[in-house]
């Protein structure tokens, strides 16, 4: 199911500046037994990202109708939503009036193998950076080119994710997941203050750490640091939570804190 503005349609002009420019926001979440799944969260999030590139606010409300008609009769799906700035201009310059362009989109659940959960999974280096300062830190725009070039660098089926540093080598996120790591029984997440793509699973789970009184830290480690931690694991909307359990040379167990936030979440998953 695809709706361009609330009309069943696969296509935009080709002056769109999503097209053109990457000039736009998107988010992607679960559909579960036709409800999406934090919806809520989501549709703040896609807001703040609109801000953020000085998007025209967004009419939620309407979003929400078009939502719900793209999930009728389906029963798990994915959903993402994209927002352009819309069709105008042959410059970088953004002309006035511009009417932004909404798609609301279904597919079908990715088919990554069930063990990934339940027994982790394998993680290389990726050697394209993230440029830093970004100007637009964890927002998620449509131009996602070094998240593409990152995952063109392997094809081995073995291998679940890259992960991402940025231009000092610091590490930052997967090239489609938000990390955290453990150290001395700590849950620490990459700052993404500079760059990287904020997600709604990782606010969720901060929340969690926040609610369970588990100790918790910001922070962008270096690859060695990252090596030396006790627990790994990836998540985001779709994935839910892959634990790590091989990164170079580098191995570990699953461990009992990974264990517990996908206890956790799993509880906890509704349609807010």
């Amino acid at each position: 199911m695809i709706l361009v503005n609330g009309l069943l349609s696969d296509s935009l002009p080709v002056t769109d500046r999503g097209l053109m420019y990457g000039d736009g926001v998107f988010r992607t979440l679960s559909v579960r037994s036709g409800k999406p799944q934090y919806l809520r969260s989501h549709l703040a999030k896609l807001a703040w990202d609109c801000a953020a590139i000085q998007l025209p606010a967004l009419d939620l409300e309407l979003l929400k109708v078009e939502i719900t008609s793209a999930c009728v009769d389906q029963s798990n799906c994915v959903l993402k939503i994209v927002i352009t700035r819309g069709s105008g201009g042959r410059s970088y310059r953004v002309p006035d009036a511009l009417v932004s362009n909404r798609i609301v989109m279904t597919s079908p659940f990715p088919r990554y193998p069930a063990h990934y959960g339940s027994q982790g999974v394998v993680a290389r280096w990726c050697n394209t950076r993230l440029a830093v300062p970004s100007p637009t830190p964890g927002v998620k725009t449509l131009n996602r080119l070094e998240n593409v070039l990152a995952r063109m660098e392997w094809s081995d089926a073995a291998i679940a994710e890259g992960l991402l540093c940025d231009a000092d080598d610091q590490v930052i996120e997967g090239t489609m997941s938000n990390l955290f790591y453990v150290q001395a029984g700590k849950l620490m997440t990459p700052d993404l203050s500079r760059c990287g793509v904020a997600g709604v699973q990782r606010d969720r789970i901060i929340a969690l750490a926040t609610n369970l009184s588990i100790p918790f830290g910001v922070k962008s480690p270096h690859k060695n640091d990252l090596i030396s931690s006790d627990e790994l694991f990836l998540c985001n909307s779709i994935i839910g939570i892959w634990p790590v359990t091989a990164l170079g040379e580098q191995c570990w167990n699953v461990g009992p804190l990974t264990r517990q936030f996908q206890a956790e979440l799993a509880q906890s998953d509704n349609d807010d």
